[in-house]
């Protein structure tokens, strides 16, 4: 059975410079549901500000601005997005709310991932037995 047209089909969208991309995953499997609105709107703005390894420098304050909602919104909705395992964020220095976020690809269905910063490789190597 043939799709029906779209209501302007000589209007078909092909972008003309840089554009972010959100896998259909995210749809079908449930994701935007489970990371609510305003962490969808975060994932958005981060993948239209990324470049090609997935990194985008947005402080927290310009997304809120960029995003029309507040800046205690737009933490909650960082954190899900680690939670989740879809972002990471390395500080500008220690103890520093902002730096550089990256987009993670979406972890296959069942798979949990852990969130937040990357871990230090002796912490990794305790963790399985193998650290002095």
């Amino acid at each position: 059975m043939e799709r029906p047209l779209p209501p302007f089909p000589d209007l078909v969208r092909r972008p003309t410079g840089p554009f972010g991309w959100i896998e259909a995953r995210f749809l079908h499997e449930g994701l935007l549901a489970r990371l609510g609105p305003e962490a969808c709107a975060v994932l958005l703005l981060l993948a239209l500000a990324a470049d090609r390894r997935g990194a985008s420098y947005f402080g927290r304050e310009r997304m809120a601005g960029s995003l029309g909602i507040d800046r205690a919104a737009v933490d909650r909705a960082l954190g899900r997005l680690q939670d989740a395992g879809l972002a990471a964020q390395r500080p500008w220095r220690q103890g520093h709310p902002d730096g550089v976020w990256q987009l993670l690809t979406p972890p296959a269905r069942g798979e949990e991932r852990r969130g937040g910063a990357p871990l230090p490789v002796r912490a990794v190597l305790e963790a399985l037995g193998l650290g002095g």
